[in-house]
């Protein structure tokens, strides 16, 4: 048992398994392209094909994690619900981790990806998975230091769902919301170095006051593109009437949104998405990832028999 929890404790990478809803298992990968051997990342790209393959019909994505590739695949950080019984694929969340720089500081941003359910799932309750707890999961393995996010959509379901979900997003039609240098710098940085994380093309435009991509469905998300009628409504109005004036649907526009999850996200999150029959396996996987945070330095701190960065082994500290 001691050897299962310093194993657990010191594993580099996250995968975690947790029961969210009756019959359902989430599973979260990260970097499944750096760790996950040929056979099991071919069986999860299989998986999240299967479940676009049941969205989209007739329609294909080639971008991103259904390319298979593995430089790809080991930036990537996958959420997974299956069915417990059939291990049936229902729903994923693809999020990429973005390196940037702000204020002379690499600053890694989240971007949230794209999310696919079964048609025949929806209606279950599932957004709470695939838009906040991954991010939430990586806000307390950070130690609770404020993360950034960046979302690209046309969906203004979605659209307000991050904006109540995270703080501080823009763009917004919340009251008192404004475009920050930080926003600013972080989505020009997003749109000159990795547009091929959303599919978007080199062709397509960016209004950078209203952070808004024009004709942005032309470098692998063509089949995502949708009408406004389509799109899915967020039952606040607002944030339909945002999507509408703000942008051109027949053209095929985005908003891109720069938000942060931070204490006051993660409480609005917990208090407000996650059901309260979640809450328990929730609250103690996060407890145990942030035990992790704080023993794994006192574990390589003791254990004077392996190499950990600027540490030596006891045995090489004692020769001349």
């Amino acid at each position: 048992m001691i050897r299962f929890w310093l194993t657990a404790l010191t594993r580099p990478k996250l995968d975690l398994t947790l029961a969210t809803h009756a019959g359902l298992t989430t599973r979260i990968v990260e970097r499944p392209g750096a760790v996950l051997d040929d056979t099991a990342l071919a069986e999860l790209v299989e998986q999240l094909r299967s479940v676009a393959r049941r969205t989209l019909g007739e329609g294909e994505l080639s971008y991103g994690v259904f390319s298979g590739e593995r430089e790809r695949l080991a930036q990537a950080i996958v959420t997974l619900i299956t069915e417990k019984a059939t291990g049936r694929p229902v729903a994923f969340n693809a999020l990429v981790q973005i390196e940037t720089v702000l204020n002379g500081e690499p600053e890694p941003v989240t971007h949230l990806g794209l999310v696919m359910v079964d048609p025949d799932e929806r209606g279950r309750g599932l957004s709470w998975v695939l838009y906040g707890l991954t991010v939430l999961v990586l806000f307390v393995r950070g130690g609770l230091r404020p993360r950034w996010i960046s979302n690209v959509t046309q969906v203004p379901g979605v659209v307000g769902m991050v904006c109540q979900t995270f703080s501080d997003v823009y763009p917004s039609p919340d009251p008192g919301v404004h475009q920050s240098f930080s926003h600013l710098s972080l989505a020009r940085q997003i749109m000159r170095g990795h547009r091929h994380v959303f599919g978007v093309g080199p062709e397509a435009g960016f209004d950078e006051t209203r952070s808004v991509i024009t004709n942005a469905y032309t470098g692998g998300s063509d089949e995502l593109k949708k009408s406004f009628e389509q799109a899915t409504h967020h039952r606040d109005a607002r944030y339909n009437e945002f999507c509408r004036a703000e942008l051109d649907y027949a053209r095929g526009d985005d908003v891109l949104q720069i938000g942060r999850m931070d204490l006051a996200a993660a409480r609005r999150y917990l208090l407000g998405q996650v059901p309260r029959a979640s809450l328990p396996a929730l609250l103690g996987a996060s407890l145990f990832l942030l035990l992790r945070r704080l023993v794994l330095p006192l574990v390589h701190w003791l254990d004077d028999t392996s190499r950990f960065g600027t540490l030596r082994p006891r045995d090489a500290k004692a020769r001349p």
